[in-house]
């Protein structure tokens, strides 16, 4: 009996100790770093936002959001027989225009491309009392939402769906939406990044700064962090006003069904790689993770170039239009596993 107890007694002391430990850490965090944690949903990176001029040919647009917001977009037609209709995710701050340096190539291959500008952002009306940063809140979502019911009222609309052809925050507003609606066919996607999945390891980082007990660091799970960083989007929810709630797109991705081409740059300094494969990982549906050699935030098609234009332009031919690829162009199966070159 006595050896029961002791086995028992070895068994609950640690589980005990490292209890008590993570208590400790949650309240000195909490107290002490709580705000600083919180900064991350607060502040603007500095990012190269890149800004286009107006195009003549395309069809100025306005739609009206759920809440009464006025959204400027802008439609181009191909001048080919169309393949099928892109919805273009633009990245945070930069304008309808921009979608030029990343769609041409997809307008002259014989699809209409379709972009807008989310409340607050370029031409369409201000949200009072809200200044948007580069993580999607419920105004992002209802922006995308809109823009896609404008996309099936069209007249000229494709019956069969859209394809989604996004950029980092563009992409999650997106990706979100379309694990929820199947008129979103597949998505390509290059920067895109969610809340814990980027958090959580800029926190283990940060971890380092404040305490010099690296050995335990690789103890402390990462539910432990999500909790924190929770409570920290709480605080910043709070403190940025307007009414604002961030939305988490890790729970979403696992109910992605439509194939998805992730992008993402290799050097990255501000999502990492990993951050990337961790929440690709999180999909349950047809996908393809292409991480671009030498390539930073957003910056596949400036190294790539022509071999970006290329997959991408086979991914929507192959997943939109049915066009059967090339033999060479990795194409996109339910088991198919995440690549990397």
């Amino acid at each position: 009996m006595e050896l029961i107890y002791l086995g028992l007694l070895l068994l609950f002391v640690p589980l005990i100790a490292m209890t008590i430990g993570l208590s400790v850490a949650y309240y000195l965090i909490q107290k002490k770093y709580l705000q600083f944690v919180g900064r991350i949903f607060q502040e603007k990176p500095l990012f190269v936002i890149p800004r286009g001029e107006p195009n003549p040919d395309a069809e100025e647009v306005r739609f009206t959001t759920s809440d009464g917001l006025t959204l400027q977009g802008c439609y181009l037609k191909t001048e080919k027989p169309r393949k099928g209709v892109i919805l273009f995710g633009l990245e945070f701050g930069s304008n309808r225009w921009s979608c030029s340096s990343y769609c041409d190539w997809l307008l002259a291959s014989g699809y209409d491309i379709f972009t807008y500008e989310s409340r607050s952002q370029g031409d369409s009306d201000r949200q009072p009392n809200y200044e948007p940063l580069q993580w999607i809140t419920q105004y992002e979502v209802d922006d995308c939402k809109a823009a896609i019911a404008y996309l099936k009222s069209r007249p000229d609309k494709d019956s069969k769906g859209i394809g989604l052809f996004a950029m980092s925050k563009g992409a999650a507003a997106g990706l979100y939406i379309a694990s929820e609606d199947p008129f979103i066919r597949c998505i390509c996607s290059d920067g895109v990044f969610a809340s814990m999945t980027t958090m959580v390891p800029y926190m283990r980082q940060w971890i380092s700064i404040y305490s010099d007990k690296v050995s335990l660091h690789p103890l402390i799970p990462s539910w432990f962090f999500q909790i924190i960083g929770y409570n920290a989007i709480r605080l910043s929810e709070q403190e940025r006003g307007g009414g604002c709630h961030f939305k988490h797109l890790e729970p979403r991705l696992a109910r992605l069904r439509q194939p998805w081409f992730m992008i993402h740059g290799a050097l990255d300094g501000y999502i990492w790689p990993d951050m990337a494969r961790n929440l690709f990982n999180l999909a349950k549906g047809p996908k393809l993770l292409w991480i671009v050699p030498g390539a930073k935030h957003n910056g596949g098609i400036h190294v790539a170039g022509d071999e970006y234009r290329t997959r991408v332009l086979q991914f929507f031919n192959h997943q939109l239009a049915g066009i059967e690829p090339a033999q060479n162009y990795p194409k996109i199966a339910v088991s198919s596993l995440a690549t990397a070159r």
